[in-house]
């Protein structure tokens, strides 16, 4: 998911933060896309990033876990006054769905499915959680964020010359 390079974001519209705005975390590009984006978009009222978290049963360990989702934002209705709240995800969309199975079952199929069953456990959770709480939970991939070519393989730079064969 975009390059996972943990950051602080400072905002810019601080009063719009919930939680301590001088300690915004960002783990990955994407996350920081959006924090940017709930920061200077005038339809969200307030917002937070991990700042709470939801209790899951892992697949994996058959453990509770905590989830902390990526945001909570307040938007703003067409009467000027908030009207919704939601809970959000930041994921690539290759995340969202199960993993391709090939014939041979590899290490990095093993990882993927892990992955996923997980995610489906935090996500079934979090849905839980808003339809108890009357938010709505949504999950934004690279389509959201308008980010084209992630999982694209990348072009080299280099050229190469072609050698006459004489």
């Amino acid at each position: 998911m975009g390059e996972s390079i943990k950051s602080i974001y400072k905002p810019q519209n601080p009063h719009k933060y919930q939680g301590n705005p001088n300690n915004i975390i960002c783990r990955s590009t994407w996350e920081r896309r959006f924090c940017h984006w709930c920061d200077v978009n005038d339809d969200i009222v307030k917002w937070a990033s991990e700042e709470f978290s939801i209790p899951y049963l892992s697949p994996i360990d058959n453990k509770v876990h905590r989830y902390f989702p990526d945001a909570l934002i307040e938007i703003k209705g067409k009467n000027g006054k908030p009207n919704r709240k939601c809970v959000v995800e930041i994921k690539p969309k290759k995340q969202t769905k199960p993993p391709e199975r090939k014939e041979r079952i590899t290490k990095s199929f093993i990882y993927e499915a892990k992955t996923f069953a997980v995610n489906q456990a935090k996500w079934k959770a979090a849905d839980e959680f808003c339809k108890d709480n009357g938010v709505e939970f949504m999950i934004i991939t690279e389509d959201h964020l308008g980010i084209k070519d992630y999982g694209k393989p990348k072009r080299s730079k280099r050229r190469t010359r072609r050698v006459s064969s004489k």
